[in-house]
């Protein structure tokens, strides 16, 4: 038993064109972003995929959108896809955080997984969240290719979780996904234990 999941990033944001957490925020596309949207749909239409997945905040609804029209399909919607709450960074830089509290800054730049931000969302139940979520889907899709619109930082995470990398690393190993890029994974349930195979990471998708 296994499926395919192409996970892409939602196109760019007002606050990601500045570097601001969005987290659960609702924060609309750019003009960029929607053209990123764009290329994801007329990438789509020329890959195999059989279902698409986004999580159900707005920005990865949208950018779903073209490929779901490309395609003939109508997106399924998973809460536990959605962005990690970054609690008092939502909309802020971490420039400005680190200009007003700057041990807590550089404790999060150095494990922000022991030391996530205030009022913030904890990573490790973030990346159990999204990683359940994409098993439930993978076995809701065995055999098939799956299309998953999310984010930045719950994907890099729940990549940890399911490659069983450390996830105080998910900043260094996972840099960043770029906005609508695809990263290529198989995940596969066999004999009661889960497998993952990381087949590509953050290919512009045009």
């Amino acid at each position: 038993m296994s499926a395919t999941l192409l996970l892409a990033r939602h196109g760019q944001t007002v606050w990601h064109a500045e570097n601001r957490y969005a987290g659960v925020s609702e924060v609309p596309l750019t003009d960029e972003g929607r053209d990123q949207a764009r290329r994801l749909g007329r990438w789509a239409a020329r890959t195999p995929i059989d279902a698409i997945w986004t999580s159900t905040v707005s920005r990865a609804i949208v950018t779903a959108e073209p490929a779901a029209m490309a395609l003939n399909l109508v997106p399924q919607r998973e809460y536990d896809l959605r962005e990690c709450d970054f609690g008092v960074m939502e909309g802020r830089t971490l420039a400005e955080f680190a200009s007003e509290q700057p041990e807590a800054a550089a404790a999060f730049t150095a494990d922000p997984v022991a030391h996530p931000f205030p009022a913030a969302e904890d990573p490790r139940v973030a990346a159990l969240r999204g990683a359940a979520a994409l098993r439930r889907i993978a076995r809701e899709h065995d055999g098939a290719r799956v299309l998953v619109v999310a984010h930045n930082t719950l994907l890099r995470l729940v990549l940890c979780e399911l490659l069983s990398l450390p996830l105080r690393n998910y900043r260094r190993t996972f840099p960043a996904l770029r906005n609508t890029a695809v990263s290529e994974i198989r995940l596969g349930h066999d004999l009661g234990h889960d497998e993952c195979a990381l087949l590509s990471l953050n290919v512009p998708c045009g």
